[in-house]
């Protein structure tokens, strides 16, 4: 066969020796001259930065204050001592920071984006940060382009809308055809600078764009700030994640304590002073005091750490977190949308059976086609494009390149002169190729199409026996689960020299030539069916029975025939209900009737993009909480639209990776389950630690406000708060963060949407428990006070009995009173630590001389021995029977 002549398209992807591109030494050395290709960030911390910030919150300013009265008073020793703590709390918040930091930059590291670059003879996946001036991209359908470049061979469009605000896909193009291997191995570019983004038969690339249809080869000429969208970094930096529901709430929560905090503290301030004539030194060290033991400090201690943490874990398991709101999302799932392909399925398809309108045919392994096999084989890859991006494009090929003989040249080497691509009102694609480039000779041009077999059908003009012959084979072959196509050929005429240009080019250019607008004008025979076998994952049965044990609803989101979607929903429990809802019928249905529909429909089929994104929207509007799984470019609205979008992490497009809450890095259904699960937990465990919050503080108010209503000695000093502080933080946001999960978590239904930690309920549980410690205390304090004990002998009492009081407050808020049958406890590594914390500090406060005066405590003696273990006693019972109560 002759090569195609000189007025042909550049030649496909696929004919390009992979020996053109960088060798790793040359990437490398480039890397480090340059730096990572990585677009202007947020600013890591710095410790300098974190020490400020945590000098500038109120809890420290208080602290300082504080020390600051001591020295007044001449009290050196707890002042210093005092002081010393504001070190040790900027030690521990440096650990958490770091800690924090730490799990975000992991995160950050697998969610950038992947580039497939020509490097040392063969085609490598390389992290974004890593491509390199002079690098060579591969890129196909649904890549988001990692650098500026410049189109070397292939045909592309490419949604530009991130710099042109234009959503239109604009057609890429090489500018010097053809190209030699010169231009390919040449660093610089021809034909000058970057044109500006925007507007067809340009050949240049801009990083941050996404490919939305074709494939080529592109040498990179930009990279990082040198980009175009580098030079307005400024405006995507600006984009950041609005607060989640929990960081309102919290923020909304503080605010109030705050300001009660200020309030009760002035006037504890003036009453000391005014009422009681206390000096105003005294007076404010009570405010403080009690200031210190409102402020709730830990809450957004408890939600950065959860969440970072919580996402880290959740890493773990395969599932990478991109905004913390989705975690908090996880718990409350009611629906779960899924996609057939690729989740429910191992997304490897294979041809596995071939038919005509008149009945299947003969597809045995190792043995010759026949003639009308080999006619569905044939036209139908070459309706595929070379660079197979879809696995049926793949399966289809790959099924031509084993089965037929005497492809020639043409089947590497051939590329469409003119493509129509699929359409929401025609879900075929066609490609026109010369007859020349297929094998043949002569001007007539070979059409080869393949979509839905109704569609092609309807292409081919069939008549009304034939649709219905080719009805009942489809769904003969979908009650398989098979995915079924269409397969039709035709032949055609070139466009006449001169005629008018389809899209503004010549119509001597095959690309932009006076071509028909619509496939339908063409004749079309139809050839037969291709059915293909994806076969279900064999995680999946049992996942789904988890979600319906969970009280999460699943409905299946295909573009597959329904039979097959009903299949493949029997084959994995999906639903047993037959009932299919397709997106033909969705367009005659109002939002009313479309969501009754659903109340008794599983399966939804033969859905284009705009109807994902309707069904997203209407489930919400039901007041669902919905998940949902997608992977391609035209997924991203209905992803972006749904409460947790899912995109696939292997086989989806970078723009769905973007647009998705969550990404599945192995793809695997169960990996969903496990992020249902780690959602769940660390909700749970929020809710534990802002109970246990505002728990252990009201006894800590209890004891700094009341003593001054009645005329007692000061029992709390704000050198005790400041100790209690140290080990309240480390409960908060280590403890209870490493809390396993309740017994029963993925038996229980889906938390409402508005429920929150914050909540009424929640709080008032807290106070319950924490209102009866600091009854307790107050009770034992009386006593002393009764029985004309010592101040500093009374204050050892209480304050032991607080700090092993704030021990049972996390004991009581772990979590259900009674484990299941059956089900054994897990242990939380953190808790001895906690216990023999708490040990080490009452004994070394006791214990050494320096530290007991600093204190204003004595050694216990028989009373405080016994006034404690009854206060302890007394907390214990209560603590329990709270914990009872909650269940």
């Amino acid at each position: 066969m002759s090569p195609p002549p000189e007025s042909a398209p550049a030649p496909s992807v696929a004919t390009q020796p992979a020996a053109l591109g960088l060798s790793a030494a040359e990437a490398a050395q480039r890397l480090a001259a340059d730096g990572p290709n990585l677009l202007p960030g947020s600013a890591v911390k710095s410790p300098m930065a974190i020490v400020l910030g945590v000098l500038t919150e109120p809890m420290f300013l208080m602290l300082l204050a504080a020390g600051g009265i001591y020295l007044a008073l001449g009290d050196r020793a707890e002042a210093l001592f005092l002081l010393g703590f504001v070190f040790v709390v900027i030690g521990i918040t440096l650990v958490q920071e770091q800690r924090t930091q730490r799990a975000l930059e992991s995160l950050r590291d697998l969610s950038a984006p992947r580039a497939l670059v020509l490097r040392d003879e063969r085609e490598m996946r390389v992290p974004g940060g890593e491509v390199v001036r002079g690098d060579l991209l591969r890129l196909n359908e649904g890549d988001r382009i990692p650098a500026d470049a410049r189109l070397l061979t292939g045909h592309l469009s490419v949604n530009e809308s991130l710099l042109t605000g234009e959503a239109v896909p604009v057609d890429k193009r090489p500018e010097a055809a053809p190209v030699t291997g010169e231009d390919l191995t040449q660093d610089s570019a021809k034909g000058g600078g970057p044109q500006a983004p925007g507007g067809d038969g340009s050949g240049w690339l801009f990083a941050s764009t996404v490919v939305t249809r074709g494939s080529g080869l592109a040498r990179v000429h930009a990279t990082a700030g040198a980009t175009a969208v580098g030079r307005i970094g400024a405006a995507l930096n600006a984009t950041t994640e609005p607060p989640s529901a929990l960081q309102t709430g919290s923020r909304r929560l503080v605010r109030r304590l705050g300001l009660a905090a200020l309030v009760l503290a002035s006037a504890v301030v003036v009453m000391g002073w005014w009422w009681d004539g206390r000096s105003l030194l005294d007076s404010l060290l009570s405010g403080i005091a009690l200031a210190m033991a409102i402020l709730p400090e830990e809450i957004p201690v408890i939600l950065t750490v959860f969440l970072a943490l919580g996402a880290w874990r959740m890493s773990q398991h395969k599932v990478l977190a991109r905004r913390v709101s989705a975690v908090e999302a996880l718990g409350a799932i009611t629906v779960l949308a899924v996609d057939k392909t690729g989740t429910l399925t191992v997304n490897s398809m294979a041809v596995v059976e071939m038919a005509t309108a008149e009945g299947p045919l003969p597809l045995v392994p190792d043995k010759v086609l026949s003639p009308s096999a080999q006619a569905i084989v044939e036209s139908g890859a070459l309706a595929s494009p070379v660079n197979a991006f879809d696995p049926m494009d793949k399966a289809i090929r790959e099924h031509a390149k084993l089965t037929l003989t005497g492809l020639g040249r043409w089947y590497g080497e051939a590329v469409p002169v003119m493509t129509y691509p699929l359409s929401s009102d025609l879900l075929v694609m066609t490609h026109v190729y010369r007859a020349g480039d297929v094998g043949g000779q002569g001007t007539q041009q070979v059409l080869a199409a393949k979509g839905a077999p109704e569609a092609v059908a309807e292409l081919c003009r069939l008549d009304g026996a034939r649709r219905e012959a080719v009805r009942r084979q489809v769904e003969a072959m979908a009650a398989r689960g098979l995915r079924v196509l269409g397969v039709a050929s035709g032949q055609c005429q070139a466009p006449a020299a001169g005629g008018a240009a389809a899209g503004g080019g010549s119509a001597d250019d095959p690309l932009t030539g006076s071509w028909p607008a619509s496939p339908r004008e063409f004749s079309f025979e139809f050839l037969g069916l291709i059915g293909l076998a994806d076969p279900p994952r064999a995680e999946v049965p049992a996942a789904i029975a988890q979600c319906r044990q969970a009280g999460v609803r699943l409905i299946m989101m295909t573009g597959d025939h329904p039979g097959t979607a009903r299949a493949i929903a029997r084959q994995v429990g999906l639903s047993e209900r037959p009932a299919v809802l397709t997106g033909a019928e969705m367009d005659a249905l109002n939002e009313a009737a479309l969501l009754e529909r659903l109340q008794h429909t599983d399966l939804c089929a033969r859905l284009q993009p705009s109807h994902k994104l309707r069904l997203v929207q209407v489930l919400r509007s039901a007041g669902e909480v919905v998940a949902m799984t997608g992977d391609g470019v035209n997924d991203a609205p209905a992803l972006k639209a749904a409460d947790v979008g899912i995109a696939m992490g292997e086989r989806g497009t970078d723009v769905a990776r973007e647009a998705a809450a969550l990404v599945l890095l192995d793809d695997s259904f169960a990996s969903i389950v496990a992020a249902i699960r780690q959602g769940r937990r660390i909700y749970d465990n929020i809710g534990k630690a802002t109970r246990f919050t505002f728990a252990v503080h009201l006894p800590i108010i209890a004891l700094a406000l009341v003593p001054g209503l009645l005329h007692w000695a000061v029992l709390l000093l704000p050198v005790h708060i400041v100790l209690l502080e140290l080990l309240i933080d480390p409960a908060c946001s280590v403890v209870f963060e490493a809390e396993p999960e309740a017994a029963g978590l993925m038996e229980r239904p889906p938390r409402a949407s508005g429920d929150t930690p914050f909540s009424r309920h929640n709080l008032l549980a807290g106070a319950w428990q924490g209102g009866g410690l600091g009854a307790i205390l107050l009770a034992g304090a009386q006593g002393l006070v009764w029985l004309d004990i010592e101040p500093a002998t009374g204050r050892t009492a209480v304050f032991t009995s607080l700090v092993i009081g704030v021990l049972m407050l996390i004991l009581a808020n772990r979590g259900r009173a009674d484990p299941e049958p059956g089900v054994t406890p897990t242990a939380n590594p953190w808790l001895p630590r906690m216990a023999l914390l708490v040990a080490a500090m009452l004994v070394a406060v006791i214990s050494v001389p320096a530290l007991r005066q600093l204190m204003g405590l004595a050694w216990p003696n028989a009373t405080v021995i016994a006034t404690t273990g009854v206060m302890v006693a007394a907390s214990a019972a209560w603590l329990a029977g709270c914990r009872a109560r909650m269940g």
